[in-house]
């Protein structure tokens, strides 16, 4: 899993997996350690640089395809 260089908070990213999924789940904040990143930024330079990768779709459209992967995987 490399990811998508494109920033989002977690809570954003909370939003929009609830969004997409339909859910009613609540969101709940949990203290956090000093350490732990507030935002998500992979960087993919590397990738890029060694694989000659680049990310196929926007992150909103990955996650439309990772969801209807796994709702096939877990429901046939």
């Amino acid at each position: 899993n490399i990811g998508n260089p494109q920033e989002v908070s977690i809570l954003e990213f909370a939003k929009e997996i609830i969004e997409l999924t339909g859910s009613t789940s609540k969101i709940t904040f949990q203290e956090l350690p000093n350490d732990d990143p507030k935002v998500r930024k992979p960087d993919i330079s590397r990738a890029r640089e060694v694989l000659d990768w680049e990310p196929k779709y926007p992150r909103e459209e990955g996650l439309q395809k990772t969801l209807a992967y796994f709702k096939k995987a877990v429901l046939g």
